[in-house]
């Protein structure tokens, strides 16, 4: 049964896509800790980090990177930082969010009741940002 960053991937399930590219996507989270917290995703169903080859982690970190620029630009955190948990879906992907503290960076808070016009004022700035910073042939119109 695929996953469900699968289901989202293949568009069967709403998702805000601020990346693509042939080995992985980046999408926000509907319960964001902070805004513009995005998802980076591997295409491929790998459920532990550990299990990805060097080539798609060094990838997946380059995408990273570049996502949390555009998270620094466009949102002025106090720091970027990354997350790689993995209990809630069996999918490898990479949590990218700003914080202006490490108490911060806890899953309980998390915001599930982020209504949807502020989920795509963060999809408008974070992919402006990634346009401004180079990188248009990789964000999705839609």
């Amino acid at each position: 049964m695929a996953t469900l960053f699968t289901r989202i991937i293949e568009g069967e399930l709403p998702g805000r896509f601020v990346w693509s590219d042939d080995r992985c996507v980046a999408f926000l989270t509907i319960a964001p800790i902070s805004p513009g917290h995005t998802l980076v995703v591997p295409r491929d169903e790998i459920d532990h980090w550990i299990d990805a080859d060097d080539d798609l982690l060094a990838h997946l970190t380059a995408v990273s990177r570049t996502i949390g620029r555009a998270v620094d630009r466009a949102f002025e955190p106090n720091r970027v930082a990354v997350i790689v948990a993995g209990f809630e879906v069996p999918h490898l992907h990479i949590h990218v969010l700003g914080a202006e503290s490490e108490h911060q960076l806890r899953f309980e808070n998390a915001d599930p009741t982020v209504g949807s016009d502020v989920l795509d004022d963060h999809l408008r700035r974070l992919r402006a940002a990634l346009v401004e910073l180079g990188h248009a042939d990789r964000v999705p119109a839609t």
